[in-house]
């Protein structure tokens, strides 16, 4: 790693690590590839490389080599001592591990089959997921969404070395607004802007947001560049199609020769106050001398005791800490609220201790938008409104999947297609029911009954669920479903575009073994079946599903109405 990033060659930021090829070597590495072991990206590894190759990630020059990871972890450092507080890391398959020796090359494709870069493996190292947790996040807690990806969504081997880089991931949405590290600080030294502040979002901006942002450009004078995320930020977040035209539209509230918006694919940790650190560096690689710190900089809610995961300045606090190092200057700001009695924002410390202070928070944000209420205008522009209504129509127009999960024989099956048919005859619109035997011979004909095929299977169920849902159908699912991880999924997948509703139907099982006609039960016992669900496998009751039922207590007809009961409550139908 190259000492030299560490110094300002102000004005815009320090030596960029770019590992792109130029045509002829990437020419080369395209031939090379077709006979190397090859690893096809996910979505979060696409991000990372993207930021790797165009010199985002600037000092590294790859993924992270086993003494690099564990210096991060422990101490927000790389192996030479330069800051760098978020691991990056490749992981793999313990099979695909396997196949490799230190010194070999790999390929890294994109989903879409084009090689990106070539990697020459140094290190092959399995890691603790669960002291990364902590030692990066805080704590184990699942609560967490990086912590649940990392322990439930993380292969078991990373791989660390250089990349040679052959091209960057395709984009084919928002062209004009992407820009590399390079790029941005070519055009800032053309425009003359010798000093820009960056603002860091993931939600839509409103005019609190706006306001911020042209407070910390005067108070720097500075230019000002909007950089919101748009690679994977939180789940059930605002998906970043509509968040981007959100952000076309307050753009036109900032002056035309001040204010920059460029769109950066990074994967966010949700990682808080060591997030806000990375996020900096990330910001002056893209030619940035100022970087807005605000109130809760990258939380991701609260943990499992309904505690904020962060303090909500703790952020702020760490960033100055490394101020002089970064080479960036930060720029704190407070929480800003509307003021009634003056009809403008202010900082919540610089509120008068008898003025009227109103507030919105997200989640009642929503609640109107669903419900087709008014949004105030003190809290927002009628624009972004009308485009955030596009992407949260009223519930009785959403589609919205209804999950249920039990024990064999609980059931599921029998209520779900009750369920079905209450819904065909209201006819408001398209059912598909996913049964789990259905799904098991159409979908999953080739998969068995281990751990890792019944989560692969119930993966398929929900990616199809989601589809559904997405394009406004109800989606009816009825497998077991046995781990929580896996209905989380499930859960996440399906709220991107529409309502999730899940059953447990909690049938006890001693009646399941009762009403047992495949004799699987008995099997189990006898040992002549392993790994079922139940006895000799674990089954996680849900611990906040939105309906339980009981088939041992009532008929399936009646259970059925009580789901119906639920849909109408919440607003997914209307049964006058």
């Amino acid at each position: 790693m190259t000492a030299s990033w560490k110094d300002l060659t102000a004005p815009h930021g320090g030596e960029l690590k770019e590992l792109l090829a130029d045509d002829e070597r990437a020419q080369a590495l395209r031939e090379e590839a077709a006979g190397l072991p090859s690893w096809d990206l996910t979505d979060r590894q696409v991000c990372d490389i993207e930021l790797l190759l165009n010199g985002g990630f600037s000092p590294l020059d790859g993924f992270l080599r086993e003494a690099d990871y564990e210096r991060v972890c422990r101490d927000m450092r790389l192996a030479d001592g330069t800051l760098w507080p978020i691991p990056i890391n490749l992981d793999v398959s313990e099979a695909f591990a396997g196949e490799l020796g230190s010194g070999d090359r790999i390929a890294l494709r994109h989903p879409e089959g084009m090689v990106l870069a070539v990697m020459t493996v140094t290190d092959c190292y399995r890691p603790d997921l669960r002291q990364q947790a902590e030692q990066v996040y805080g704590a184990a807690d699942e609560a967490h969404p990086e912590v649940f990806r990392l322990l439930h969504q993380t292969h078991p081997v990373f791989l660390g070395g250089p990349l040679e880089g052959v091209e960057a991931p395709p984009h084919h949405t928002f062209k004009q607004l992407r820009h590399s590290p390079r790029e941005l600080r070519d055009w800032f030294a053309k425009m003359g802007w010798t000093n820009v502040v960056a603002f860091q979002t993931r939600n839509p901006m409103h005019r609190a947001h706006v306001e911020l942002a042209k407070r910390a450009s005067q108070k720097g004078e500075a230019n000002l560049l909007i950089h919101p995320v748009v690679g994977m930020t939180k789940p059930g977040d605002v998906n970043y199609f509509v968040r981007v035209r959100c952000y076309q539209e307050v753009i036109k509230y900032f002056p035309a020769q001040t204010t920059q918006l460029s769109l950066l694919p990074l994967a966010m940790r949700m990682g808080g106050p060591r997030e806000a650190v990375w996020h900096a560096i990330i910001r002056k690689n893209h030619g940035c001398s100022r970087f807005i710190v605000g109130r809760d900089h990258a939380g991701p809610g609260k943990n499992s005791q309904g505690e904020e995961f962060y303090d909500p300045y703790a952020a702020q606090e760490l960033v100055e800490s490394f101020q002089e190092e970064l080479g960036i200057t930060m720029q704190p700001f407070e929480e800003m609220v509307y003021v009634e009695d003056k009809a403008q924002y202010m900082p919540r410390s610089e509120v008068p201790d008898d003025a009227r202070v109103l507030t919105m928070s997200g989640t009642e944000l929503r609640r109107r938008l669903r419900e087709g209420l008014d949004v105030p205008d003190w809290f927002s522009y009628p624009e972004v409104i009308a485009r955030l209504r596009q992407a949260y129509p009223p519930k009785k127009q959403q589609g919205f999947t209804v999950f249920f999960t039990g024990l064999s024989g609980s059931g599921k099956s029998t209520v779900a297609n009750v369920l079905v048919a209450k819904l065909m005859e209201h006819g408001t619109r398209p059912v598909t029911l996913l049964d789990g035997d259905l799904v098991r011979k159409h979908l999953s004909s080739e998969l068995g009954f281990s751990k890792e095929h019944r989560e692969i299977n119930i993966r398929r169920i929900g990616f199809v669920a989601s589809e559904i849902t997405k394009n406004g159908g109800v989606a009816i699912c009825a497998p077991i479903a046995p781990y929580r991880a896996t209905r989380r999924e499930v859960r996440e997948m399906v709220t991107q575009g529409g309502g999730f509703i899940e059953v447990y139907v909690a049938t006890p099982l001693s009646v399941c073994e009762q009403r047992d006609r495949k004799g699987l039960y008995a099997k189990a016992r006898a040992g002549q079946i392993t790994q079922f669900t139940g006895i000799d496998d674990p089954y996680e009751e849900p611990e906040n599903a939105e309906v339980v039922v009981d088939t041992s207590r009532y008929s399936a007809d009646e259970l059925a109405q009580q789901v119906i009961l639920h849909l109408e409550k919440q607003g997914y139908i209307d049964l006058e």
